[in-house]
């Protein structure tokens, strides 16, 4: 695996917040991840180089997907969920392939998911868990498979033209049915009787 490297290219004016403050961002994916970035800055390309040490080889794919989450929008903070947790993932919905390159359409959606002063993405995020960022022509979404299949399928309602209102229900019921799955799972982990 020694030098395998992938690439990504990310908006010119997320390059920034890749680098951060003195390069304390691009040096925790490095050091976490044993990868090393090159960042040509004029681009926006972002070369992702395996150190020959990395004890993982799929810390490259990691990298990666924390690269393009910065990319599409995330802060570095909510990136680095991908970095502390290998259960967590990213999925990129680029608006695009659903509604072709109609602007008009592409804004119209955005507008829909994001909410008033922020309000939808916000409630999506906090009934599913996730983390979600609406950039360009893309939704982005963090959190574990679970989490994120919640989170997919209330954009796509909201989407295909479903009332904000009913989609809070849906996330409702998603996290009643979450939390019910999590305290039987943790029942079945639990010892019940603990006298024997």
């Amino acid at each position: 695996m020694n030098g395998y490297n992938t690439f990504v290219k990310i908006p010119k004016e997320r390059i920034g917040a890749l680098i951060g403050t003195e390069g304390n961002v691009k040096e925790i994916i490095e050091k976490k991840l044993s990868v090393d970035l090159q960042i040509d800055s004029q681009s926006g390309d972002v070369t992702i180089t395996l150190k020959k040490d990395a004890n993982d080889p799929s810390s490259i794919f990691r990298a990666k997907d924390v690269v393009t989450a910065i990319g599409r929008g995330f802060s570095p903070e909510h990136a680095f969920r991908l970095l502390d947790n290998e259960d967590e993932m990213l999925e990129v919905i680029d608006l695009r392939e659903i509604f072709g390159r109609s602007p008009s359409d592409i804004k119209r959606i955005k507008g829909r998911i994001i909410g008033k002063e922020g309000k939808t993405r916000r409630t999506i995020e906090e009934m599913s868990g996730t983390a979600v960022s609406v950039y360009g022509h893309t939704v982005s979404i963090i959190g574990n498979p679970e989490q994120v299949e919640t989170a997919r399928e209330a954009a796509k309602l909201l989407m295909k033209g479903s009332q904000h209102r009913a989609v809070y229900k849906f996330l409702q019921k998603k996290r009643r049915e979450l939390k019910i799955k999590s305290l039987e799972l943790w029942e079945t982990e639990t010892p019940r009787d603990l006298g024997t």
